[in-house]
């Protein structure tokens, strides 16, 4: 057998002419090219996982999460059927009328002497006019417990009663068949001590009169 010849082939096969296969070890430059891009790569991602826990403990993840729902999405209050409403809420005054529109009839249904001119003569002094004064009918002649009995038009409901109301606030409202909204009758029961004092009657008076704000409808996002 040759020196030439491969081992195990048992001199069936020869190398002829010039050129000849070298045995030599593989190349190990694909393995070194892998380990390169390996460690790059680990790298890279270690560099960037340190970036996201800075943005994490310093805060520069919620800004710009709240920077992009900012820019995404926008909240307006919008009314029911979706029109943009009002930047403030608007007020709607009550229309009351004046006490010096309002004839209030004085009338007394208890068995104390003079206490129908007492309190119509106070009620003068306030602003009201002054109607009939004196003694109460039949039908509410000792027969009013309470501290008095107001009646009126149904119109005055909600305002003329009411502004009179401010005066006795322990008075009951009723309402009758007259026409006119602006009378009211005052009858005075067994349980009236005086009217309200003049500055509590003025706050309640007030407070009848302050606007009430129309409701700010709910906002809603629109993205």
């Amino acid at each position: 057998m040759s020196m030439l010849t491969p081992p195990g082939m048992g001199g069936q096969y020869r190398i002829t002419g010039a050129k000849y296969p070298r045995m030599r070890r593989p190349r190990r430059r694909r393995r070194l090219v892998l380990t390169v891009v390996a460690s790059m790569a680990l790298v890279g991602l270690t560099g960037w996982g340190t970036l996201q826990l800075i943005d994490i403990f310093t805060g520069g993840g919620d800004q710009a999460a709240a920077s992009g729902a900012k820019a995404d999405c926008s909240t307006e209050p919008r009314t029911q059927a979706g029109s943009k409403a009002s930047p403030s809420p608007t007020a709607t005054a009550k229309a009351l009328p004046e006490p010096t529109r309002i004839t209030v009839n004085v009338l007394n249904a208890t068995t104390r002497t003079g206490l129908a001119k007492e309190t119509a003569d106070e009620l003068k002094k306030r602003g009201f006019r002054i109607g009939d004064v004196g003694n109460a009918t039949k039908e509410y002649d000792k027969k009013v417990d309470g501290p008095a009995v107001l009646l009126g038009a149904k119109a005055a409901t909600g305002a003329a009663l009411s502004v009179v109301r401010t005066q006795l606030p322990g008075a009951e409202l009723r309402t009758d068949a007259r026409t006119k909204a602006t009378e009211v009758d005052l009858v005075i029961g067994t349980g009236f001590t005086s009217l309200a004092r003049e500055a509590d009657a003025d706050k309640a008076l007030t407070a009848l009169t302050e606007p009430t704000p129309t409701p700010t409808p709910t906002a809603r996002k629109s993205c």
